[in-house]
């Protein structure tokens, strides 16, 4: 792709993420929203509407597009894989919202086909791309922050009551875990590195819904973390990171965050010495937009994996997500 040729993007399953995700596309220079797709034609049509995309249809009819280049996949979690596997063999690089799919294995074997098709397929862990995560995670291994000790973060919301919503359905990848508490894991693995101990305790609704999640965790260098998700409860989903020389506290929700504080500790019964660190560069949006723009510009580069999101940085959070599960006592999903 040519460094000025404006990128076409293609929606399969118009619901609430897609629609937070076309909404910064927008926003995106050289962004077109070319398709979207839908199995109920009224769906795809209102939300081509609202969101300015030149066509829409049904899946095949996206697939099939020429002008679609990239498709963002945000559908329900147990549809994933199949949805990848369609837009590889239709030629399309990909970015599929996480989790990439329920296991790390079915997330072996889609990295692997994107390979043998060389096309782009990278995880939308949007967070990863967001301006103030990425420069904390520069800040803290330099050292600029003191070495961290411990890091705590926190994701938590109710779920609807209805049984049969997508949370609380184990045939629709239901649970905190995959949804939600994939957030703290991934903050901790990009500002810690990859952990070497997790122990978890939860609770599980019917044996298969891991409804609140605690998890106690060992980095490199034995740094601590603290990690929660639940689906019952209400909280501020903040995150901290105590280090030898003061701490971090993150401004908003983690995230999506605003930016971070460092309160710097430079000498005992001193006063605290405050540093605000705004984001370094714009957030597009709400944050979808910079992994919207990342995607462009790995495609633009040649790129068939993103540097930011890697497929060994899905791989491992995934792996943690099935072993925190199998700790605290949930079913595993089909691979």
């Amino acid at each position: 792709m040519s460094a000025t040729t404006p990128i076409g993007w293609g929606v399969l399953a118009p619901g609430g993420i897609s629609g937070q995700f076309a909404t910064d596309l927008a926003l995106v220079p050289d962004a077109r929203l070319v398709h979207v797709g839908s199995r109920t034609p009224e769906r795809a049509a209102a939300f081509a509407q609202r969101h300015g995309a030149e066509r829409y249809g049904d899946y095949d009819a996206v697939l099939a597009d020429p002008e679609v280049d990239v498709v963002y996949i945000g559908s329900p979690h147990v549809a994933h894989a199949a949805q990848v596997e369609l837009a590889l063999a239709a030629g399309k690089h990909v970015l599929c919202e996480k989790p990439l799919t329920l296991t790390r294995a079915g997330a072996e074997r889609l990295f692997a086909l994107a390979r043998e098709q060389d096309r782009f397929l990278m995880e939308a862990m949007w967070s990863a791309c967001h301006p103030v995560w990425r420069d904390l995670a520069r800040r803290l291994p330099a050292g600029e922050l003191g070495t961290p000790r411990h890091l705590s973060a926190e994701f938590h919301f109710t779920a609807p009551a209805d049984p049969t919503h997508r949370l609380l359905d184990p045939a629709l990848g239901g649970g905190a875990m995959h949804d939600i508490g994939i957030y703290p894991l991934t903050f901790a693995h990009l500002m810690l590195g990859e952990a070497v101990e997790l122990q978890a305790v939860g609770t599980v609704a019917g044996g298969h819904v891991d409804l609140d999640v605690a998890i106690a965790g060992r980095y490199p260098g034995d740094t601590l973390a603290t990690l929660t998700a639940g689906l019952s409860s209400h909280a501020a989903n903040g995150a901290r990171i105590t280090t030898d020389a003061g701490w971090v506290e993150i401004t908003g929700d983690f995230h999506a965050p605003s930016g971070f504080t460092f309160n710097a500790i430079e000498r005992r019964h001193q006063p605290v010495r405050r540093v605000v660190h705004e984001p370094p560069e714009p957030v597009i949006g709400a944050g979808y937009g910079n992994e919207a723009a990342h995607v462009q510009q790995c495609l633009r580069e040649g790129l068939t994996a993103s540097p930011w999101v890697p497929p060994a940085q899905t791989l491992t959070i995934l792996g943690q997500v099935e072993d925190v599960r199998a700790q605290v006592g949930a079913a595993p999903h089909p691979a």
